[in-house]
């Protein structure tokens, strides 16, 4: 399971996507976009929220941790991809309110959009929490939507 360790920095991103896209290959290069989108908005999130008294935490607990899987999850076969950390325990998948997406920008409240868009695209998600570490899976379908029927 190829895994990554980063720094909780905004400028870790480049290397997390780099990364993801040396693990997806060409041969499922057709999720490659989603899965991007879904994990840089899940480490911003991380960055900005998770570590706010880093001056208190040990500097190894400041790290995220990022890695991939291919797995097949009742009969399908999907690319599992994990977020984790040692930050604030947070569950954005239940602790976020859907935004109103009916209403103009001007009209929205800020914030929320992100994980809503991660809830979009991605087939599966889940959020644990486990001895100071919070870990968020997602789950992409391999089947290429130009070949169905």
């Amino acid at each position: 399971m190829p895994e990554i360790i980063l720094p909780a920095k905004i400028d870790c991103i480049n290397e997390a996507m780099d990364f993801l896209r040396r693990q997806i290959g060409e041969d499922n290069a057709h999720i490659s976009s989603y899965v991007e989108l879904a994990v840089e908005e899940l480490l911003i999130n991380v960055v900005n929220y998770a570590f706010p008294d880093a001056s208190e935490s040990p500097k190894e607990h400041k790290n995220i941790l990022l890695g991939c899987r291919y797995v097949n999850m009742d009969g399908v076969k999907q690319f599992c991809v994990w977020v984790k950390d040692r930050g604030v325990p947070f569950d954005p998948f239940e602790l976020t309110r859907t935004p109103d997406t009916s209403l103009n920008v001007e009209e929205r409240e800020i914030g929320g959009l992100g994980v809503h868009i991660v809830k979009n695209v991605s087939n599966h998600y889940v959020y644990s929490e486990a001895d100071g570490t919070n870990t968020v899976e997602l789950y992409f379908k391999l089947v290429d939507p130009t070949c169905e029927n």
